[in-house]
């Protein structure tokens, strides 16, 4: 599912590029949009997840929404290990 990324997102999805005169202002509106995401990741945000990874990596976070996901303990922050999702908080 791909959806619409706000400004409040560290999720970033590449728009379609214009056809036309346009490209001027679909780069600059790309650009923010990467930025937006970034910065959201340097300061910890975590979106919530709805689905586990299909491939986790040692290492990964994430924040499950605890209903359609629940690696365990429901709601909150996990931890990947390697071969399980620790609760975090």
């Amino acid at each position: 599912m791909v959806r619409t990324p706000n400004l409040g997102s560290a999720f970033y999805a590449p728009g379609e590029p214009p056809t036309s005169d346009e490209l001027a202002n679909f780069l600059r509106e790309e650009l923010q949009k990467i930025n937006a995401a970034i910065t959201a990741l340097s300061l910890g945000h975590l979106d919530k997840s709805f689905v586990a990874p299909t491939k986790p990596r040692e290492g990964d976070l994430r924040f499950a929404d605890g209903t359609t996901w629940n690696p365990g303990s429901g709601k909150g922050i996990y931890y990947y290990n390697g071969t399980a999702w620790v609760f975090l908080g």
